[in-house]
């Protein structure tokens, strides 16, 4: 079973960047697909961008392309979403996903960490 942690969100002004880590606890980490996913209030948790368990078929939501970059470390059991050119629109809860799939669906995966809060200033 995998724990996810979070971190390096905050507050940013438009404009601005944000690097997003997850680091995962569990031994299989480099064996499961990786997503974030983000939540806005009122909103439901949508796709930002995802990882093939080798660094490949990487994918991106229209919103986010040519901004957000996702990228693993294997051997510090770590996915990141580089987010630049922040935007108020961005302003949400982002979370980060494991899986034994390759989706842009919240249904693909099956462990999910606690979320970190990127607000965006405008």
């Amino acid at each position: 079973q995998e724990q996810l942690v979070e971190s390096g969100g905050g507050l940013v002004q438009a404009g601005g960047s944000l690097r997003l880590s997850c680091a995962a606890s569990g031994r299989t980490f480099s064996s499961y697909n990786m997503g974030w996913f983000r939540q806005a209030p009122g909103k439901e948790r949508e796709f930002v961008a995802a990882i093939f368990w080798n660094g490949g078929n990487i994918r991106y939501a229209d919103s986010v392309k040519g901004r957000f970059t996702i990228s693993r470390d294997n051997a510090k059991n770590t996915v990141y979403l580089q987010m630049n050119t922040l935007k108020p629109e961005d302003t949400a809860v982002y979370y980060c996903a494991a899986g034994w799939i390759s989706s842009t669906s919240t249904r693909g995966y099956n462990y999910w960490g606690q979320g970190t809060q990127v607000t965006v200033s405008s």
